[in-house]
């Protein structure tokens, strides 16, 4: 269904953030906009949440099925940074994109460490979105039986298959790093 028709027949919902907090900030797992609802609408829902940035795991194809081919433009005109990593659904990273993960996760553990956001979409915003968001967290400190939890109880499950799970878990935990915040006077 496509944005005018969902605006003119009042079907639009906003799209749903699930959203933990990691490493000292919040990840935010959804669908992308516009799945739900109205594009410009969900736009403007998620540049409220104010991401410092957001990892979209859809392929190009994805998004211009979807009609949303602009959505990296989209999202930094609304003063967040966006990047992409095409994953087709059901598949976790090749070893391209492997390659490039290391240098997202360590600006990502970085917003997260100054109490930043980060989101992560996908097109139901479930399998491929917490496959990286359980590797984000285990690489932010967290053991990974324990963050498998906590991401389950906030998607309703894992949903995941084999290779995306053993993807996450392959995971370095990192130690948790200790900060030290200013006293107020």
């Amino acid at each position: 269904m496509g944005e005018d028709k969902q605006i003119r027949t009042g079907l639009a919902e906003p799209v749903v953030l699930h959203v933990l907090p990691v490493g000292g900030g919040m990840v935010s797992l959804s669908p992308l906009p516009g799945m739900g609802g109205a594009y410009r609408g969900d736009l403007d829902h998620l540049a409220h949440w104010r991401p410092a940035f957001v990892v979209s795991l859809v392929t190009h194809a994805e998004l211009v099925e979807a009609g949303i081919k602009d959505l990296g433009p989209d999202i930094q005109d609304k003063g967040t940074r966006w990047v992409h990593l095409p994953i087709r659904a059901g598949e976790a990273p090749d070893d391209k994109l492997g390659a490039t993960w290391p240098t997202i996760s360590l600006q990502a553990r970085k917003a997260l460490l100054g109490g930043g956001r980060v989101m992560i979409n996908s097109s139901e915003g479930l399998r491929r979105s917490g496959m990286l968001a359980l590797r984000l967290m285990i690489e932010a400190g967290e053991a990974p039986d324990e963050a498998q939890t906590r991401l389950g109880t906030v998607q309703g499950g894992l949903f995941m298959n084999e290779e995306q799970l053993a993807w996450a878990l392959k995971a370095t935990r990192e130690p948790v790093p200790f900060v030290r915040h200013a006293r107020s006077v």
